[in-house]
């Protein structure tokens, strides 16, 4: 570990650290070819570090055919090259350091792409060989093995499986999919394949990486015999939250990997982590991810499945805290990211949308344990409604044209200047077209505007920062006026939140920050937050 690594580690730092997602192709091009690269990363640390987070979270960069954004690697200890480089890599990491700012990535242990050369090895083998064992191969159903080897479908649209054709020239075995067929499952009861993810998790961590952000974290494991699903409880395509009997997720003997995940992070110094994106049924499954020899934090989906009210999140609240508290765990918090419409959009959009999000800002930051933040959540951006003609995400097409995909919140950020791409590149485009409306949202303009919802988060995050009851587990509900929530940190810290279309009663105590301009004296008004300090210390 670098000397930088090794000043930076702190006890636990990761449970209460602000993470930063950046989507790779959509954070800046250094390059001038329309897409998003490490050096263009780079570029941006100073705007990262005025921002004020303390870590990024990079989504793939790997070597990849780019069949699924990234997420379909094809060499998991390798650049893509439209990314950069491994030097790049390395700059930047260095770069972060100096800054204070720690590094986590990705690993996607589910699958690889059908480029990784364990894969095209198992094309050229035969059923039943040490290579097809790398994978979930299984005979067909039907007098000829015409049909799937089960109903699974895939989460992208069609079924999970994909029939090969062998070397003599004949249809031959089915493979699994979960995802798109350029993502073939890896068979976790094989050892290669954990001894392989250790070689890969020892390759970034050797190099000074802070931690990692674990991938479908419960899907490795597959139920004996994969028997069919009960195809009634499946929700709608790409549906988050699984049902408690759907057999492609959170099967108990992923805990298993997660266990071997961990040992290879605590033999390391400088207080490693990592996160697991599991998508589980309820708060108490979730709790079992963050159990004390299993992963350091999981994503806290409960905040992206509330609708905006005073009931759903002091629900999610409720049973996040409590379910996360049993195992020790701290949550950590998240209204947006790469695979979900962002949370202004949720909201209702416009200036309503803008309203809540900037409220909801409030309440994520000031809620006990991690924060992940995507990039461009702290310039209020919403969803793009894209032209049909430039969607790229794989569920469009197999879903038969009608999903659209996730690309509405993959847009490129606008940085600055007057029309697109806002110096997202020095390109005549970007990969996927901005909007002309967002010249007012730019980096540029919103770093002169106080008002602004960029001022906003960094005033947040200094506030964060500055506020060690916010660090803590103390958290406390309080009485609030109807349609309203309020609790404490610590003795003298109160978030109050109106979640009604009507006025309110402003608490007792002085105002730090407010989500929404406060007009009136003695007035919160609809769709705002507040962070006060207390008249006198709360009992």
């Amino acid at each position: 570990m670098d000397e930088i690594t090794e000043a930076m580690a702190g006890p636990e730092w990761w449970r209460s650290a602000v993470f930063y997602q950046i989507y790779p192709k959509s954070f800046a091009d250094g390059n001038g070819d329309g897409i998003g690269d490490i050096p263009g990363v780079t570029d941006r640390l100073d705007y990262l570090k005025l921002l004020g987070i303390d870590a990024i979270w990079l989504s793939p960069f790997y070597t990849s055919p780019m069949a699924d954004g990234g997420y379909d690697v094809a060499d998991p200890c390798d650049v893509d090259p439209i990314f950069g480089t491994l030097a790049d890599f390395d700059t930047m990491l260095a770069a972060a350091h100096e800054r204070g700012i720690r590094i986590t990535v990705d690993i996607v242990p589910n699958h690889f792409s059908d480029q990784h050369p364990w894969f095209q090895a198992a094309l050229k083998a035969a059923p039943g060989s040490p290579e097809r064992e790398r994978f979930i191969f299984r005979d067909g159903h039907g007098a000829n093995g015409e049909l799937p080897p089960n109903n699974w479908p895939s989460v992208f649209g069609g079924p999970a499986w994909h029939r090969v054709t062998e070397a003599n020239g004949e249809p031959g075995q089915w493979y699994l999919h979960i995802f798109a067929p350029e993502q073939p499952d890896l068979n976790w009861l094989n050892p290669e394949i954990p001894d392989e993810f250790e070689r890969v998790m020892r390759f970034w961590l050797d190099r000074g990486v802070d931690g990692f952000r674990v991938d479908v974290a419960h899907s490795m494991a597959k139920p004996d015999g994969l028997p069919d699903m009960n195809l009634a409880t499946l929700g709608a395509l790409n549906e988050a939250m699984p049902a408690l009997d759907d057999p492609r997720w959170d099967d108990d003997a992923v805990h298993d990997i997660h266990r071997r995940f961990r040992r290879t992070l605590d033999s390391y110094s400088g207080d490693r982590m990592a996160v697991g994106e599991a998508w589980v049924p309820n708060p108490e499954r979730l709790a079992l991810y963050v159990r004390e020899d299993e992963l350091n934090l999981t994503f806290n989906f409960e905040l992206i499945e509330a609708k905006w009210g005073l009931e759903s999140f002091t629900q999610a609240i409720t049973d996040s805290l409590k379910s996360l508290a049993a195992v020790g765990a701290p949550c950590s918090w998240v209204l947006s990211n790469h695979d979900v419409v962002r949370h202004t959009t949720r909201y209702g959009g416009g200036a309503i949308g803008s309203a809540r999000g900037r409220a909801a800002a409030l309440i994520q930051l000031s809620l006990p344990g991690a924060v992940y933040l995507y990039n461009g959540d702290e310039l209020g951006l919403e969803n793009v409604d894209l032209p049909d003609e430039v969607l790229q995400d794989p569920t469009w097409k197999r879903s038969g044209y009608t999903e659209r995909g996730r690309d509405g919140e993959r847009v490129p950020l606008p940085w600055e200047g007057h029309q697109p791409p806002f110096s997202f590149t020095t390109n005549e485009t970007s990969w996927l077209p901005m909007p002309a409306s967002w010249e007012s949202v730019t980096v540029e303009r919103q770093l002169d505007n106080e008002e602004s919802t960029l001022s906003l988060y960094r005033r947040a995050l200094l506030r964060r920062a500055e506020t060690p009851a916010i660090h803590g587990g103390d958290f406390n509900w309080i009485g609030a006026p109807e349609g309203c929530l309020a609790y404490t940190r610590g003795d003298d810290f109160v978030v109050a939140v109106n979640f009604s279309d009507l006025d309110a009663v402003l608490p007792p105590g002085e105002v730090l920050l407010a989500s929404s301009p406060l007009e009136s004296e003695g007035v919160l008004p609809a769709n705002t937050a507040v962070w006060l300090k207390a008249e006198s210390p709360l009992a």
